[in-house]
Formats: C-alpha cells, sequence, structure tokens
C-alpha cells in the first residue's frame, strides 16, 4: 500500500466533471492513523461511483474499484476501474470513482448475502482495502467473492461487509459516523458526521440538534438543507401504510389557524418511510431522524426503522389553515406539507384520471380552465397568457395514493365517483374536512388525512360536489330544432364477428372494447353492445331534435353490408325505446366516395316535424378528406301543426367529421405548438372545400338557411374555423351560450360546432329574408358526456369493482351534443324576442361582438388530441385515451 507518494491532487475520475451535484462543504481529513475505506456508494445514477476516505495526499494510482453481483462474481470487465497514475485523496479527505455498479438490489431485513451488490477498493499491492454490501442486514452474512473470468483474486472467497442500507430515489447510502445511511450524493467530500441523528438529550425535553421543521422547509422552493441528516418534531397531521405514498406528514405542534403569516416558510414536512408508517397515527407527537431530500418538487425526510421516536410530552395541536387556497407557487410553497381547509369553494376542472389515479383536478377562481385556442387566437399573447393563468389556477384533488386503478386494486371502489354522487367539470368542490397540501410531478394536491377509497368515502373524503346535471337540455323554442351527436364509435359489425381483434378487457378478463388489429372499433360482443346503445338512444330521445347529425357510426359498407345497416339498426332501437315509429334516417345517396372511412357521418330525423326534400349528397373530394370523413347534406322542409310541408322555410343541413388532432404529415400539418395540434392545414384545405360544397346545396336548394353540423376537431378561434366566420357563417352556441362541448387535458372547449349562414349583413330577420343565423330562436349544449367521469362510459363497464354503469344518458360519448331551435311559430317570418338577438348579433354590438368568441370564448371542455379516424385502426380508444396512462 503505497501512502502519500506525491501531494498533488488529481481525482479527476469522480462524477463531479460528469453531473451536477449537491455542493458540499470541505471536510477535515482524517487522522494520520485513521483506516482507508469506501465512504460511499451511489448505484442511482447514469454514471455510478464509488468513494473512499483517506488522508489528503494519499496516492491510489493504480488501485481497482469495483462491484460484484449478488452471487459475488464481477459481471463484466465494465464494472472494475484500474485508477490512473497520479490520482490522489484531495484535501476534502475522499475521492470518488465512476464505475458501473452491477444489479439491482432488494432492500430491507430481506437483503441477506444472496441477494445485493457490493463494492470493493484493492490497492496496487493487490490487497482488499474494503468490500461492502449494498443493503443486507448489519453483522449478518454478506456476499462472498466468487471466482470467474472478471473477478479479482483478492475478491474470491471474502464476505463483503452489509451496510443494511438502500439508497432513496436519486441518493446515494454513505458512512455518517458509523452506520450507513442515504442521502443526495457528495462525492469527492465525507458527510458531516455531526449530523449522524444521534439524540444526546434527556426524555421529555427538547434535545439540542432538533432542526424545526421551517428551517428545513425554507422560504424557497427547496430545501435549504438538503442531503443533510436532521432530526425533528411534529405531530402528524397524515398517514399512508397503504396505496403507495409510504409516510406520512407531521406538522411543528400549535401552528396553523388563521393568525398565519403570509410567506412564512412551511411548518408541515413529508416524512417517507415505509418501515415505521404503520406503527404512526394521526395526532401522534414523534420525533424524526433522516435525510432531507426533494421528491418529484416536494421536501421530504427520508427516515429508516430505527430514525422514529413517540415523544411522550403533549404536543399542542395542529390547527388547519382556514383561507382561501392562494394562486402561485411562492404563496403555495409556504403551505406545503401543512394542514389546509380552503374556506372558498373550487371548480372541477377534469375527472379523467378519477378513473385511473383517483384524481380530480379542481381550478381556483372563477369557472373551468378555457382551452386558449377557444378563446383566443392561437399563438397570441393574449392565449400564452391564459394558458399561464390556466396553470397557476390548477391544484390536484388526490386520493392519499399513487395507484393506477387500470392496472391494480382494481377491487378496491374508486375514490369520489359513485351513481348517487356525480363529479361532473363545471362543479362545484367544497371542502368540508381538512387536506395536507402535497407537491408531487409538478403539480399542487390537496391529500386527505389518509388514503381514500369508495368504502371509506362517507368518514374520509374531504369534499362534497354540487350536482350540475339536467335530464334533459334547456328549451331553444323554434318550430324545429336541429342538434350535433357524436355517437362513440357505435358499431353493430361487434369484434366477436371478426377475425384478428384485440380487446380491452375487463377486471375479470371478459372483452369490453376493441382495441385493434380489425376494422371494428365499438363494442367487442352484443352485451358489450347492448349497454353502449341503451346510452345513446336514452341521450338522443331526450335531445328530441327534429335533425341529427351524427358522427362516429359504423359505415357498413366496410363489411359487406348495406352502407346504412348499423344507422337503420340504432333507428330501430330509437323508436323501440320511443315506443312509436318517433325516428328515421336519411338513405346514403346512390354516388358515394369510392374510397371511404369506417366510421361516417349520418343524418337522423323526426318525419313528424320534418320533410327531406331531394336527394341526400356527399361532398366526394379525395384530396381535402383523404384523411376524414365526406360531409353528408340533405336539406328538409320543416311541417306545420297540421303536418302540411312548409317548403317555402327548406334549410340545408350538412354534417361533418374533420380531420383529428392527434396525428399529421405533410406541410403544415405538423404540430407547430400554437395549440391547433397536428393536421391543421388539412383541417384548413377541408374547411374551405366545406364551404365551396355548401354554396353549391345553398345554390340547388335556392335557399340561404343553411346549417353546418357536427365535429370540427377546431376550436373556436383556431384556422378552420376562421374560413368559416369569413365566409359569412357564425357559431351559434358561441354567440349564445357560455357553454362548451369537450374536455381534455383539464381544457375546455368547443370542437364541436353548429354553424348558421348569415349571409346579408342588412337582414332584419323579417320575412324569408332572414338569414340561417336570424332563424335561430335559441341553443343548448347539452353537457351529459364530456363533463361526467370515463369511469361511467360503457366502455369501462366493470374495470372496477364499484358498478358505475347506468342506463342513462350520462356518458353516452366523449363530446356533448349541441341543440339548436329554428323559426319562431309565432311569427310569420319576423320574431319578437329571437329577431332583436340576431340583429344584436349581428351588428356586433358590445355585447356580442363575437358573442364567446371574443367574450368568455367557449372553453368548457378541452383539447382533443386523439385520432379517430382511418389513420388509427384502435379508433377513438386507441388515439385519445393513447395518450393517457394506461390506454
Amino acid at each position: 500500500m503505497n501512502v502519500s507518494k506525491t501531494a498533488s491532487s488529481t481525482a479527476g475520475l469522480s462524477l463531479a466533471a460528469a453531473l451536477v451535484l449537491p455542493a458540499a462543504p470541505a471536510i477535515a481529513a482524517p487522522a494520520a492513523d485513521s483506516d482507508i475505506h469506501i465512504s460511499e456508494i451511489a448505484y442511482t445514477f447514469s454514471t455510478d461511483f464509488i468513494e473512499v476516505a483517506a488522508d489528503p495526499g494519499t496516492d491510489i494510482s493504480g488501485w481497482t474499484f469495483g462491484s460484484v453481483t449478488r452471487g459475488g462474481s464481477v459481471q463484466a470487465q465494465e464494472n472494475t476501474v484500474t485508477v490512473p497514475e497520479d490520482t490522489t485523496v484531495g484535501d476534502s479527505g475522499a475521492v470518488a470513482i465512476d464505475v458501473s455498479i452491477t444489479n439491482s438490489v432488494k432492500a430491507g431485513s430481506a437483503a441477506d448475502g444472496e441477494y445485493g451488490s457490493s463494492a470493493f477498493v484493492i490497492d496496487d499491492d493487490g490487497e482488499l482495502v474494503d468490500f461492502q454490501q449494498i443493503g443486507g442486514v448489519v453483522d449478518g452474512k454478506g456476499v462472498t467473492g466468487t471466482k470467474n473470468t472478471f473477478t479479482p483474486a483478492p475478491v474470491i472467497g471474502q464476505e463483503a461487509e452489509p451496510t443494511g442500507a438502500t439508497a432513496a430515489s436519486g441518493q446515494s447510502i454513505q458512512l455518517t459516523g458509523d452506520a450507513w445511511k442515504s442521502a443526495a450524493p457528495t462525492p469527492n467530500a465525507l458527510p458531516d458526521s455531526s449530523d449522524d441523528g444521534d439524540d444526546d438529550g434527556d426524555d421529555g425535553e427538547t434535545p439540542e440538534g432538533v432542526t424545526p421543521i421551517a428551517d428545513i422547509q425554507g422560504t424557497g422552493d427547496a430545501s435549504p438543507i438538503q442531503g443533510k441528516t436532521v432530526t425533528t418534531r411534529g405531530v402528524v397531521t397524515a398517514a399512508y401504510p397503504e396505496g403507495g405514498l409510504n409516510g406520512y406528514y407531521i406538522q411543528t405542534p400549535g401552528t396553523g389557524g388563521a393568525d398565519r403569516a403570509d410567506g412564512a416558510a412551511s411548518d408541515g414536512i413529508f416524512v417517507y418511510s415505509p418501515d415505521t408508517v404503520a406503527d404512526t397515527n394521526i395526532d401522534d407527537h414523534v420525533e424524526v431522524t433522516g435525510t432531507v431530500s426533494e421528491h418529484y418538487g416536494q421536501t421530504q425526510i427520508s427516515v429508516s426503522a430505527s430514525g422514529l421516536k413517540t415523544v411522550d410530552e403533549p404536543a399542542e395541536a395542529v390547527k388547519p389553515v382556514e383561507d382561501a387556497f392562494p394562486a402561485g407557487d411562492e404563496k403555495r410553497e409556504s403551505l406545503e406539507g401543512m394542514l389546509l381547509q380552503p374556506s372558498e369553494s373550487l371548480t372541477v376542472a377534469d375527472n379523467y384520471n378519477t378513473n385511473t389515479y383517483g384524481e380530480v383536478v379542481l381550478a381556483t377562481g372563477e369557472g373551468t380552465l378555457d382551452q386558449p385556442t377557444d378563446v383566443h387566437r392561437p399563438g397570441t399573447p393574449e392565449a400564452k397568457a391564459l394558458e399561464a393563468e390556466n396553470l397557476d389556477r390548477e391544484v390536484v384533488l388526490d386520493d392519499g395514493a399513487t395507484v393506477n386503478f387500470l392496472k391494480a386494486d382494481k377491487d378496491i371502489p374508486l375514490p369520489y365517483l359513485n351513481k348517487e354522487d356525480p363529479v361532473r367539470v363545471g362543479a362545484q368542490a367544497n371542502f368540508t374536512s381538512p387536506v395536507v397540501l402535497g407537491f408531487d410531478h409538478e403539480k399542487w394536491r390537496f391529500q386527505p388525512t389518509t388514503r381514500l377509497t369508495g368504502d371509506n368515502a362517507e368518514a374520509v373524503q374531504p369534499t362534497s360536489f354540487t350536482d350540475t346535471r339536467t335530464e334533459t337540455p334547456e328549451a331553444v323554442g323554434g318550430q324545429v330544432s336541429l342538434a350535433s351527436f357524436n355517437v362513440l364509435n357505435y358499431f353493430t359489425t361487434t369484434g366477436d364477428q371478426l377475425s384478428g381483434c384485440q380487446y380491452y378487457d375487463d377486471r375479470e378478463g371478459n372483452h369490453i372494447t376493441v382495441r385493434g388489429g380489425c376494422d371494428a372499433r365499438g363494442a367487442a360482443n352484443v352485451e358489450s353492445l347492448e349497454r353502449q346503445e341503451t346510452k345513446i338512444v336514452t341521450a338522443i330521445n331526450k335531445l328530441d331534435a327534429s335533425v341529427v347529425s351524427l358522427m362516429e357510426i359504423e359505415n357498413s359498407a366496410a363489411f359487406g353490408k348495406d352502407r346504412d345497416d348499423a344507422l337503420a339498426t340504432l333507428v330501430k332501437r330509437l323508436n323501440e325505446a320511443a315506443g312509436s315509429e318517433k325516428w328515421d334516417f336519411v338513405d346514403s345517396p346512390a354516388a358515394v366516395p369510392s374510397d371511404e372511412d369506417v366510421i361516417r357521418t349520418a343524418l337522423i330525423y323526426q318525419p313528424a316535424e320534418v320533410a327531406p326534400q331531394n336527394e341526400s349528397t356527399i361532398l366526394d373530394d379525395q384530396d381535402a378528406f383523404s384523411n376524414a370523413r365526406e360531409p353528408l347534406s340533405q336539406a328538409f322542409a320543416p311541417k306545420d301543426g297540421t303536418g302540411e310541408i312548409e317548403k317555402d322555410e327548406t334549410f340545408v343541413t350538412i354534417s361533418n367529421h374533420f380531420k383529428s388532432k392527434g396525428s399529421g404529415s405533410g406541410p403544415g400539418n405538423e404540430d407547430s405548438g400554437d395549440g391547433q395540434g397536428a393536421s391543421n392545414a388539412d383541417r384548413v384545405k377541408q374547411a374551405e372545400a366545406l364551404v365551396g360544397f355548401a354554396g353549391d346545396q345553398q345554390e340547388a336548394t335556392n335557399s340561404d338557411l343553411v346549417y353546418l353540423l357536427g365535429d370540427f376537431n377546431s376550436y373556436t378561434q383556431e384556422d378552420p374555423m376562421q374560413v368559416f366566420y369569413e365566409a359569412g357563417y357564425k357559431d351559434i352556441a358561441a354567440e349564445k351560450t357560455d357553454e362548451s362541448t369537450y374536455v381534455y387535458g383539464s381544457r375546455t372547449g368547443s370542437l364541436d360546432h353548429v354553424l348558421a349562414l348569415d349571409a346579408s349583413d342588412e337582414a332584419d330577420g323579417a320575412g324569408t329574408d332572414a338569414t340561417a343565423f336570424d332563424s335561430v330562436t335559441g341553443a343548448d349544449v347539452w353537457n351529459i358526456n364530456s363533463v361526467e367521469s370515463l369511469a361511467l362510459e360503457y366502455s369501462r363497464f366493470n374495470y372496477n369493482v364499484s358498478d358505475l354503469f347506468a342506463p342513462d344518458q350520462f356518458r353516452a360519448s366523449d363530446h356533448d351534443p349541441v341543440v339548436v331551435g329554428l323559426f319562431d311559430p309565432s311569427d310569420e317570418g319576423g320574431d319578437d324576442d329571437a329577431g332583436a338577438d340576431a340583429a344584436e348579433n349581428a351588428d356586433g354590438s358590445s355585447d356580442h361582438p363575437g358573442g364567446k368568441n371574443a367574450g368568455k370564448n367557449g372553453g368548457k371542455n378541452g383539447n382533443h388530441w386523439g385520432s379517430r379516424d382511418g389513420d388509427h385502426p384502435g379508433g377513438k380508444n386507441a388515439g385519445k385515451n393513447g395518450h393517457h396512462n394506461g390506454w
């Protein structure tokens, strides 16, 4: 062993050059007679290292650093490193050498000598300096070096010393005093042995060295003492022995309440401790010793089995902070880890992940989180500012667990969701008991004080939600009505009728919906189809519009059947439920495009209220609609109270379903990041083609009463919609409601529209000169789908032990229907209120300069990225849902 050959320090192989690590102060070197030993092992980074402690200036040239597997052998040449010449220990008394640490490590007491990687150091004389095992049981059996091609001879037959320690995420194990602990890596610097966590105080008294929680938290976005071992005290405010959080929150006794100073450092902190969480109870007064770190942005203390003590002396009760939950990270940081009871209600902004992770996204302030391109032109400063505001308003109501219910715990009832008390986007969330403020995966989170499930909701759930459901749409007036309705891949050709289909299965392995592998996109079998039909039929019959534009219905010609076969089946089911021949469908025209998608648009109507005029027509434009569904046009004339057809009020309807935002190819179709998604250029092209087609139908029927309905996959202010506005169309729902049709990524907005031609700027709403827009008597977006949890959908039947399926209209699809009334029956051509409304809207008054477009502008139901067209055989479930975890 060569000691102090030179005083130069060349620890050039350490990780300091490769990684940005927390700076550590120089520590006094060991005494001259101290042993050279391994002082730190890092094995969770892309570059691992082994550190040795020795006197400054100790020459380690030619030494071998390496790692053996849990079986005792060196797995590969890369698992040993020979230190270059002129490498010496620096002034800190430590030097770290990069070397790959082999194998995984089994944590806890089960990591005996048969399981656990080990690190060794051999000097240039071939003597084994140190051999330390990651994990294992202190003083127990260690890994024994085993002969193979790469194992150095000095290691063979030697037994490693178990450290008893494993590293938490992003940490290393370090020898602090005489014990190994997990902490933030400090390559080339020894840990401060004064922070060894020993408690020299007397029982019943606050010992010296106890660090207040506020000092650990600090006033910044991260702890000022990361990597340090600390001892602190607090009252347990929340505990999670089950569900994956593996820890508990503690708060300084007596803190919180109404008198808490703004901007003060937080008095609460999360204790990550799988070994002790089962031994804690809420309201316990405890002392913990562990290492401070930041885990996904949340300050925590990692505590081992020996790091928890119960404090006998009584503690003043913790009081929840009762105030409006603040906006902004700075103010929220001052409350991280503390007990809160928000005094104001928040708005439900998203419930998509309630089905998967038990999360509900809430929004502070007024209303939901508007999709920026539904309110402002894409890419503008206003749109960017709105998104920044959205991010500032978000907070997640969590369930005290990290479980993915689509993969695990399927037999535990989902939190927050049940048949009696819906959790709907737009509803108000009112806090009925305290929560703890946490932070994880870039989101602020309200955690209940223990894990919440459907079984313990009465005692544990911290919120109640207002019920905003309506059984029918709002009255829209008029002699007749129009509506759009997305039927969510309604396929009467079920997966079990075809070969090659792959499926999404319920928790018992039963097929529910088609996942891919064949052309079907809907139900897997007749039982699943019946559940889907029940919801769709209930919704459309309650919608009760004279004409309904359908999207995502099966094109039965793709399966060798009559093109209208699935459409005819749906109408049959509607009539069976209605108890009469209430509905009929528009027959496909003789001429159809040669290359169509397996889903199509369609029109159904009530013969008692309207009569089709002439044959239907499909726009056969293979250039514009090669990746979308071709528009279908049909003219109708209303019937009066006696059943007489009023041909002088013939109106044109065109059903549409543009290309989705989920994929794109070719110039202008890449996602530019301005909020419009992929294939924006194609949707613009489709809008331009539709305007021309609508003009042809207008001329063919000699009627200016033209209405474009459907899923345009474009928010209200996006480029494709501008094509319609410039051509003289107005978005009826945007002008006459504050409601929207879709929710995606916690943002609300309208992808579904009913557009009315406003052909004359001079229109006064009188007689047959009235424009299509003037003829509107009212409008409503019936929020029965997008605002409801995905867990209620037929496609999620029996995914969880909670039976959430109901034979009603709620979550019949994922888009909300838009319904519009036409022609005031009390007036022979003019109107009372509707005409005044139309005139006001037409002249761009200050109240409605662009309707919702200029004001709130929709923003109620989110962003639609998932493909739902021919380039995604899995349909909407494989496209839209594929964007989310679990689907």
